[in-house]
């Protein structure tokens, strides 16, 4: 976040600067209060480009194999021009490459459910699933499944059929 607010005053630096130069080359044309207003307008256009553009830069970072699975828009007051067009500041994803098969019953796979929010760190809950079933568990505080499907210290949940984290890991290649 600090590097967040020291790019937009760069930008509004940039933009005051610009002008400066326009108000040098112009004579008198602008008027002495377009500069302060060029460095607001910098420092307001980076923030809105900064976050309409965080989740495709972070989702950009990622292997194409994790199943980027939900990305809620939001809207606030004191971003007014998420209004207009809601913008995303948190996503959940599954990391396919990073999930565990069991050898005894296919059915039964291990993965780690990532967590993304801007500007805080990223969460990885371990997670079983039971693809036959139609079933899962967060393995949280020492819970483990076993490779038969002994599953200790969580229990399962059943889940809906078109539930998005459940089909991503059940997801067959």
């Amino acid at each position: 976040m600090t590097l967040d607010v020291i790019a937009a005053f760069c930008a509004g630096a940039a933009l005051a600067g610009f002008v400066m130069i326009l108000r040098r080359f112009t004579g008198t044309l602008l008027p002495r209060w377009s500069i302060p207003a060029a460095a607001g307008l910098g420092m307001l256009l980076f923030t809105v480009w900064n976050e309409y553009s965080w989740f495709s830069r972070v989702t950009g970072q990622l292997s194409p194999e994790v199943a980027v699975l939900s990305a809620p828009t939001e809207s606030m007051p004191w971003r007014p021009w998420t209004y207009l067009v809601p913008v995303s500041f948190r996503f959940m994803a599954l990391d396919v490459p990073g999930m565990v098969w069991s050898e005894q019953n296919p059915a039964l796979r291990r993965g780690d459910a990532l967590l993304v929010q801007r500007w805080k760190p990223t969460l990885r809950i371990p997670m079983a699933f039971d693809c036959d079933q139609g079933r899962r568990a967060d393995l949280l505080a020492g819970a483990t499944l076993a490779p038969d499907g002994t599953l200790s210290g969580a229990r399962w949940q059943e889940v809906a059929p078109d539930d998005q984290l459940q089909r991503a890991a059940c997801r067959e290649g």
